[in-house]
């Protein structure tokens, strides 16, 4: 079984992005993020609207750090610490050497080529330093935009599982998708 140690916390770096910690300064980002509601459209997960709710989360952000039970990142551009996106893995599951990976980014910054480069890099840093075997993804199916972005990087769709979640009243599909490590 995998066991995982993300101190110090690993800053990953791209041509264009400085991909690091989170942390209580971010605040006013995390709100910016995480109360929009085309930001939010694809994640069923109440809007953080308050100081309050964006610390709540960076506090939840870091325990499952501090824990090594999953990590997540901010992504920022080369040149502005402002974060733009969140990227990490969600669920870890050390026992078959598989992780989720999930991301967003502010929409103004979509279509850029921001999160795949993101993606790319945090899939490197899963496999090549975490030593995962596989790395899966759970998209609403009308998430065009990351089913794309999946497909483009080389991952697989696995399932589609129908009313498998239940959020505000309504019943959601989930589909998988998911890259092996081929090395």
């Amino acid at each position: 079984m995998l066991t995982f140690n993300f101190s110090p916390f690993p800053v990953l770096e791209t041509e264009r992005l400085i991909i690091r910690r989170v942390t209580n300064e971010d605040t006013n980002e995390i709100i910016a993020l995480r109360s929009n509601p085309e930001t939010m459209k694809y994640i069923p997960r109440p809007l953080t609207k308050t100081t309050e709710q964006a610390l709540e989360h960076i506090a939840q952000i870091d325990s499952t750090i501090e824990t090594n039970e999953g990590i997540n990142w901010g992504i920022t551009l080369k040149g502005d610490s402002k974060v733009v996106g969140i990227i990490g893995y969600y669920r870890i599951k050390p026992e078959h050497y598989r992780a989720e990976i999930g991301y967003m980014l502010l929409p103004e910054l979509h279509g850029k080529g921001i999160i795949p480069e993101a993606v790319k890099t945090v899939i490197d840093y899963g496999f090549n330093e975490m030593k995962l075997h596989s790395i899966e993804a759970a998209i609403d199916p009308d998430n065009f935009a990351s089913e794309r972005v999946l497909q483009k990087i080389g991952f697989v769709k696995e399932g589609h599982f129908k009313e498998v979640e239940y959020y505000e009243g309504i019943f959601l599909d989930s589909v998988i998708y998911s890259l092996l490590n081929k090395k």
